[in-house]
């Protein structure tokens, strides 16, 4: 489906999924963003951390052409916010998970392509004894009830899923260079890895980390990267943002890649896009 007008179908049945968090989407806009879009391959975008009311981005982002857009900005101005750019119009999209405290929180959006969901997924960042670790804790525990949910009806319609996004946990000791000095930090927390785990575990979820999949024996490859000090020059990052999928997905992927800027300079965002080709 690479570069084919809205509506056709996916070609040689190869579907490029991207997941990335722009850090405020009106920012990454002015730095780069809109140019990546133009020359991205993808047939499907899923946006973390927008921070913007879709009246407040320009019309190039809002709605570009040639693609079609689902935004599911936060009740609450300038936080969170999710969206998801498609170049086929999606079947059926959904914003929320069905939960009473979050579905208004910009934090989750799924939408139904032909034999495949895919979510664009930002999972609350969380800061050790505060309320929003709190919160963080909550979320998890309402999302992994939905993402068994998720895979068993989609198990029942012939379907597929991805959950792509930000979900600000690093998995494993390979997942985040300075481990040691992080154990006792929000993202690498014994808790949430084990949450991870149970999502990954296939007596619990049955969904595969896709990218750690094709990579297993490698550190990182990272996502993110703090602004503060030489974090991206030395490679010194998180890997946060997955693309997480059912077992019959993940074995269709083919190719998986982080899109990791030449320089610090040509960055737009904290994070870096994260890509996968799945041959159908």
């Amino acid at each position: 489906m690479h570069g084919c007008s809205p509506g056709c179908g996916y070609r040689a049945r190869v579907l490029t999924v991207t997941s990335v968090n722009v850090n405020g989407l009106r920012a990454a806009a002015k730095k780069g963003f809109v140019e990546w879009l133009a020359g991205t391959s993808a047939d499907v975008v899923c946006l973390q951390e927008v921070r913007a009311e879709p009246e407040q981005l320009p019309e190039g982002v809002r709605q570009p052409e040639g693609w079609h857009v689902v935004h599911a900005p936060a009740a609450a101005k300038g936080r969170a916010g999710v969206s998801l750019y498609s170049r086929r119009e999606p079947d059926r999209v959904r914003i929320g998970f069905g939960s009473a405290e979050f579905d208004g929180s910009g934090r989750y959006v799924e939408a139904d392509l032909p034999g495949v969901t895919v979510a664009s997924l930002y999972l609350p960042s969380g800061e050790v004894g505060t309320e929003r670790q709190d919160e963080k804790v909550r979320f998890m525990d309402e999302f992994l009830t939905h993402l068994k949910g998720l895979r068993e009806r989609a198990a029942a319609d012939g379907r597929e899923v991805v959950v792509c996004g930000d979900w600000n946990i690093a998995h494993q000791q390979a997942d985040l260079k300075n481990w040691r000095a992080n154990q006792k930090n929000s993202g690498f927390l014994p808790e949430e890895r084990e949450w991870l785990g149970r999502v990954l575990d296939e007596s619990e979820g049955a969904y595969v980390d896709v990218l750690r999949a094709l990579h297993p024996d490698v550190e990182g490859p990272y996502t993110w990267w703090s602004y503060r000090g030489r974090a991206f020059d030395n490679d010194s990052g998180w890997r946060i943002d997955y693309q997480i999928a059912t077992a019959g997905l993940a074995a269709k992927a083919v190719k998986g890649f982080v899109e990791r800027a030449a320089t610090h300079a040509e960055r737009w965002s904290d994070h870096a896009p994260v890509t996968v080709v799945y041959e159908l």
